[in-house]
C-alpha cells in the first residue's frame, strides 16, 4: 500500500488510490457474483484519507474545491459504484464539516476524519409511519442515554467506524445521535436487497439498548437558515456516482470491442473497432459519460459559490445551485441509463454473458436514480426558470 502523507494534497490522494481503483475496477463484477464486499480496499481508499479532499489545509485538510470531491466521487464511482455509494455518509459528513464552522462537534469530526475514520448514518425507517417519521426512541438513562429501534438504508453500514441517526426523546422532540459503529446493541445487517448497487452495505441497522453519552447527542437545530437547501450536496453526490457508471461504461464499451468482440457476418469491417456502426456507439456512450461528469462538475462549481454567502445573498445563490445540482440529477440519470444500454449494442450475444456483468452498470444506474425522481427534478428546474418559484427544502433538490 501506498504511504499515507503527512500533509495530505489533492493531487496526493488521487495519486495514491489510483491503484486501489484500479483493482476495485477490475474485480467488481466478480465479487457482486460472490456477494464479496470490497471490505479491504474500502479500508485501503480510508487509509488514504480521501474525506479530506475539499476540507480546508489550516483545519488539517487536503484543500481542493467541491469540484475537486466530486471528480473524486465520479472516478471512485466508475472503478465501482457500490463502494462511492458506501463512502456517501463519509463524504457529507466531511462536507458539512467543510461548510460549517457552527457545526456541532466540529472539531472532533475533523479528528476523525484526520484519522481515516468512515461513517454511516440515516434517519429512514420502515414504520407504516408518515414519511420522515420518527420512531427510534432515545431515553435519559443516568448520565447517558439509551437508543433503541431500527433504521433502513444505513448506506455504508458495514464499513463505517461511526454511525449516526435520529430519534425521538421523551418529550416528542428529534435528537440526533452518533455512536461507535461497533458499539454493544449496535447490530449491522447485510440485508439491502435491491437489483442493483447490492454491495454498498446499505441494510438495516438495529439499535437494542445502545448507549450514548451527552456529548453524542445533538438536538435538532431548527433555526431559520440563510439557505435551507442544505441537501444540495448530497443530490450531487449522487449524480456524481451516475457520471461514474456512464464513464465505467464506456470503460467497458471500448475494452470489449478492442479485445474480444468480432465484426458482424454484414460489416464491411474486418475489426471491430472499425465497424462504423461501432465507431458510432461507442462514440455516443463517450458522450453520454461526457455530459454527466461536466454537469455534475460545474453543478459542483455553483454549489461552491455558496459557502460564506449570509443572508438574502445565501438564499438566493443556494436556491439557484439546488435547481442546477437537479438538472446535473437529470442528465447524468438518464446519461447513465442510455450509456449502460448501448453497451450491448457493440457486440452480439457474447456481450450478454452474465460472466462479465455488463448488466450491472444499468442495474446501479437505475437504483440510484430511484433515490428520488427525476421527474421530480426536472420540474422544479421548470417552475424556477418559468416563475421563480424555489425549490422545496426537503433535501431531495
Amino acid at each position: 500500500m501506498t504511504a499515507v502523507a503527512a500533509t495530505p494534497t489533492v493531487e496526493g490522494i488521487r495519486a495514491a488510490i489510483a491503484p486501489i481503483l484500479q483493482r476495485l475496477r477490475a474485480t467488481a463484477a466478480a465479487r457482486e457474483r460472490a456477494r464479496d464486499h470490497a471490505f479491504a480496499d474500502v479500508r485501503a481508499l480510508a487509509e488514504q484519507r480521501i474525506t479530506l479532499t475539499g476540507i480546508a489545509v489550516e483545519d488539517g485538510g487536503a484543500g481542493g474545491s467541491l469540484r475537486d470531491v466530486a471528480d473524486l466521487v465520479v472516478a471512485i464511482a466508475r472503478a465501482d459504484s457500490n463502494v462511492a455509494q458506501a463512502l456517501r455518509g463519509s463524504f457529507l459528513t466531511a462536507n458539512r464539516v467543510a461548510t460549517r464552522p457552527d457545526l456541532p462537534h466540529r472539531e472532533v469530526t475533523l479528528r476523525r476524519l484526520r484519522a481515516g475514520d468512515l461513517f454511516a448514518g440515516t434517519s429512514n425507517e420502515r414504520t407504516g409511519g408518515a414519511s420522515g417519521s420518527v420512531s427510534t426512541t432515545i431515553r435519559r438513562d443516568g448520565d447517558g442515554y439509551l437508543i433503541n429501534g431500527e433504521k433502513y438504508y444505513s448506506t455504508g453500514g458495514l464499513y463505517a467506524t461511526w454511525f449516526s441517526g435520529s430519534a425521538q426523546d421523551e418529550h416528542g422532540e428529534v435528537v440526533f445521535f452518533t455512536v461507535p459503529a461497533d458499539r454493544e446493541g449496535v447490530q449491522r445487517l447485510d440485508d439491502f436487497d435491491a437489483v442493483g448497487q447490492r454491495l454498498t452495505a446499505s441494510g438495516t441497522t438495529r439499535l437494542v439498548n445502545v448507549r450514548a453519552a451527552a456529548d453524542e447527542v445533538v438536538p435538532r437545530d431548527n433555526h431559520l437558515l440563510d439557505n435551507p437547501w442544505l441537501g444540495s450536496f448530497a443530490q450531487l453526490y449522487l449524480a456524481a456516482i451516475e457520471a461514474g457508471i456512464a464513464a465505467a461504461a464506456l470503460d467497458d464499451a471500448a475494452r470489449f470491442a478492442r479485445e474480444k468482440a468480432r465484426p458482424i457476418k454484414h460489416s464491411s469491417a474486418t475489426r471491430s473497432v472499425e465497424d462504423p456502426y461501432v465507431r458510432e456507439v461507442v462514440g455516443e456512450i463517450a458522450a453520454r459519460a461526457h455530459a454527466a461528469r461536466s454537469a455534475v462538475l460545474l453543478a459542483a462549481e455553483v454549489l461552491d459559490r455558496v459557502r460564506g454567502l449570509t443572508g438574502p445573498a445565501a438564499r438566493t445563490a443556494g436556491a439557484e445551485a439546488a435547481v442546477t445540482v437537479a438538472q446535473s440529477g437529470v442528465v447524468a440519470i438518464d446519461s447513465a441509463l442510455r450509456a449502460a444500454e448501448l453497451l450491448f449494442d457493440v457486440a452480439g450475444g457474447s456481450i450478454t454473458d452474465r460472466d462479465l456483468g455488463f448488466d450491472r452498470h444499468w442495474r446501479n444506474a437505475r437504483v440510484v436514480a430511484n433515490h428520488n425522481p427525476r421527474r421530480w427534478k426536472a420540474a422544479v428546474a421548470g417552475a424556477y426558470h418559468l416563475t421563480g418559484e424555489e425549490p422545496p427544502t426537503t433535501g431531495l433538490f
